[in-house]
């Protein structure tokens, strides 16, 4: 018999593996797998190239089309500069939450899942219930995609998708598309004090990022279109959050890099804001080498979130609004892995535990309340699945 181990439980032992997205997350998947196998689960893993890291699914129940798939990634991000009043990969259980990197987003989910495998195995299952865990969400969901791939050739086809990230188990059937950049300026090395002869990487990267916010001015003011007005905000947004660079204070710096995303609303496209930046950075780059040739600007495709679409009468979402009660419209402007499945031919909805504000922060927490709410849900679709 398998260890039946309770969903605060389960989430204190998820949470225990650092699982920070620039570090390997297989002594949790390893774990996953010791724990199905001894309830006599079999698994199948997806690695990376380098076999430092994998995704994990399972099925349980029948082998049969028109089950459920349960989807949730690993992976965390990092807690380096935050303030931390505790241990990150510790959980703190005190007034009703329960700290810990990953709590919120997303392992909180993970826990609920894997803590009702008994349940599941126990149940007289019509359809099946399949387990999806990926890696590399967190940094431009790169892990889903072959995931996805290997389970669509193993298992029968499932009906529904569940991404379980956090949503106050509230049912959103939309959600923003998403890409990044990778950029590196090269400038030209001389003493600042004879800036001119010289190009400085950080001076033009600033003024790239300056353009982001100028971009960001005029979609904030202008005319939101109709089906872009449910999200916060309401228009596509422009963001850098990593730059490096530079060697000294008295040198024009030679390199910089930074990374920009687009979070894009219905009716504007990646593809789009791609060549407006590039075409923008080329009339930089062009000033750069007037000064010196061997200075430019290389922009690399970072990744590429599909939107979560609203379907019509979708599957998945009136399997979702059964569960939960929850008969209004959401959508959210965060990605995740679930436009991904969607590209797939599968029906998907966001709904899971916790809420999204705490996510990526310091001292980040899941309520105990929306703990046992996921797990209320997951017991109300065994038993909608065993009908």
């Amino acid at each position: 018999m398998g260890e039946r181990i309770p969903p605060a439980a389960m989430l204190e032992r998820l949470v225990s593996f650092p699982t920070v997205s620039s570090e390997s997350n297989l002594e949790l998947i390893f774990w996953v797998k010791e724990y199905l196998a001894g309830h006599g689960v079999g698994i199948s893993l997806e690695f990376n190239e380098d076999k430092t890291k994998a995704g994990l699914f399972a099925a349980i129940g029948p082998a049969v089309p028109g089950g459920v798939v349960l989807s949730g990634h690993t992976d965390v991000v990092p807690v380096e500069g935050q303030d931390w009043a505790t241990n990150p990969w510790q959980t703190v259980q005190t007034e009703g939450r329960i700290y810990g990197r990953g709590t919120c987003d997303m392992k909180g989910f993970d826990a609920i899942v894997l803590a009702h495998v008994p349940q599941m195995l126990a149940a007289p299952l019509k359809r099946p219930i399949q387990i999806a865990l990926t890696r590399d969400e967190e940094i431009g969901c790169l892990g889903a995609p072959p995931l996805i791939e290997k389970m669509r050739r193993e298992f029968p086809p499932a009906a529904s998708v569940i991404v379980g990230e956090p949503t106050m188990m509230k049912v959103v059937t939309g959600h923003k598309g998403g890409s990044g950049l990778s950029v590196h300026v090269r400038g030209y090395e001389v003493h600042s004090s004879i800036l001119h002869k010289g190009v400085s990487a950080i001076m033009v990267a600033a003024r790239l990022v300056e353009w982001a916010n100028a971009m960001n001015e005029k979609n904030r003011t202008a005319t939101a279109p109709p089906q872009a007005a449910q999200f916060d905000p309401p228009w596509t947004s422009l963001h850098v959050g990593v730059i490096s660079g530079g060697t000294a204070q008295n040198i024009t710096a030679k390199d910089c890099r930074f990374g920009l995303e687009f979070r894009c609303v219905p009716g504007d496209q990646p593809l789009d804001w791609k060549r407006r930046f590039t075409g923008y950075a080329a009339k930089i780059e062009r000033e750069m080498r007037k000064i010196n040739g061997q200075a430019g600007i290389a922009i690399t495709p970072w990744y590429n979130v599909p939107p979560l679409r609203p379907e019509d009468n979708g599957e998945a979402e009136e399997l979702a609004r059964r569960l939960t009660g929850d008969n209004e419209s959401h959508v959210v402007s965060y990605g995740t892995e679930a436009g991904q499945f969607q590209e797939e031919d599968y029906s998907v909805v966001v709904c899971g535990p916790g809420n999204i504000d705490q996510a990526h922060q310091p001292n980040e927490y899941i309520s105990v309340d929306q703990l046992e709410a996921g797990g209320a849900f997951v017991r109300r679709l065994i038993e909608e699945l065993s009908v």
